[in-house]
């Protein structure tokens, strides 16, 4: 197995291959996601009592959210820490480009930060909307959007086929969420 996959010349890239892998774990996000709603909408209120006004609901997202920005503070650490001990990248981004000693956190911080920023929306828009058991979908979000992370680091340097499975975890309850708002919000429109 290729360790360094992800910096394949584009020309050694099966793009068939890579295909299959993201739709596959595509479909594993989404079955996993359709199982997980479900199992927390009826199990998570024998545990936990979600908020029913709107100021404590916002409070809810605010305080899930929090788990979602750690992953870019661990990020932006990883890099920062990697740099002080890397004579490439010592001097800062503005410097040159990333070396090979950084890269793969780089694009993880990067990448982390675009998803952190939609999700965190996300859970806002959705305790606007949402009360009830129905606010398990951030909870759910979170959890998925933190394993996701982890796999996705975790598979980087095996390219494509090794970063899929972290990826669509991060992205299908967003996706999916930001699909419902439009549904929801539209239908309070009309």
């Amino acid at each position: 197995m290729n360790k360094q996959g992800y910096r394949k010349p584009p020309e050694e890239i099966d793009m068939v291959q890579a295909e299959r892998s993201i739709r596959v774990a595509g479909l594993i996000s989404l079955l996993a996601l359709a199982a997980a709603v479900p199992a927390g909408y009826f199990l998570m209120p024998a545990v936990f009592v979600f908020p029913e006004e709107l100021p404590e609901r916002l409070a809810f997202a605010a305080q899930a959210s929090i788990f979602v920005l750690l992953c870019v503070v661990i990020a932006i650490g990883m890099v920062s820490t990697a740099r002080r001990f890397s004579p490439e990248d010592i001097g800062g981004s503005a410097a040159r480009g990333p070396s090979e000693h950084i890269a793969i956190y780089v694009a993880f911080l990067q990448n982390t930060l675009e998803q952190a920023v939609i999700a965190v929306g996300l859970y806002f828009a959705l305790a606007t909307l949402l009360s009830g058991p129905w606010l398990a979908l951030i909870p759910i979000g979170v959890l998925f959007f933190l394993v996701g992370r982890v796999l996705f680091l975790r598979g980087y340097s095996r390219g494509v086929e090794g970063r899929a499975l972290g990826m669509t975890l991060t992205m299908t309850p967003t996706v999916l969420g930001y699909l419902l708002v439009i549904v929801l919000v539209v239908g309070k429109w009309i």
